[in-house]
């Protein structure tokens, strides 16, 4: 009888709290679903990992890099920054740290920003329930900087980020996706 009533017992909390993460999952997927179907969203970034290379290798032993980091995995959690898609238009502004290839200069430009209608936009949802979305787009500062930008939106509302640039080393962040609030 004692093993009967602790098999039961043990059952019991076992649904109960599946039941509850299911529930949470379940709000999370309508969400992001309501987001994608209306191509509305934000993303903040809370890292970036950029490719680990001798020239950032020696910035990180240089001391160089934002307290709790390190070269394959940079906190920007207190920079600003953001990902933006408002119906066919994206923007962005996110902090590079990394290599540029060849071309351009850093000049005024701290980072990857673009602001406009992307080309070739696809929006996929994968099996699991998440989001792939691929874009291409040029930089809002350089006539000759172009992105290859993936982004893959979760279930949790993670987010990662993978740009490629044809001037720059590749770089992902990783952030969480909200909904844009609405201006008063």
């Amino acid at each position: 009888m004692k093993k009967l009533i602790i098999v039961m017992v043990t059952s019991f909390v076992i649904v109960t709290c599946g039941s509850s993460d299911l529930k949470s999952n379940n709000q999370s997927n309508k969400i992001l679903d309501e987001m994608m179907r209306n191509k509305t969203f934000q993303i903040e970034s809370s890292s970036a990992q950029p490719q680990v290379t001798l020239a950032m290798q020696q910035i990180g032993n240089a001391g160089m890099l934002p307290l709790g980091s390190n070269v394959a995995n940079i906190d920007i959690s207190s920079h600003s920054n953001y990902l933006k898609m408002e119906n066919d238009s994206v923007m962005a502004f996110l902090p590079f740290y990394g290599e540029r290839q060849f071309g351009g200069g850093y000049n005024n430009n701290e980072g990857i920003a673009f602001d406009g209608i992307p080309h070739n936009l696809t929006i996929e949802k994968d099996r699991r329930d998440s989001y792939d979305i691929r874009f291409n787009i040029k930089d809002k500062n350089s006539s000759s900087e172009y992105y290859q930008v993936f982004i893959k939106l979760f279930t949790n509302l993670a987010s990662t980020i993978t740009i490629n640039s044809n001037q720059r080393r590749s770089i992902q962040y990783r952030g969480t996706v909200s909904a844009i609030p609405a201006e008063n």
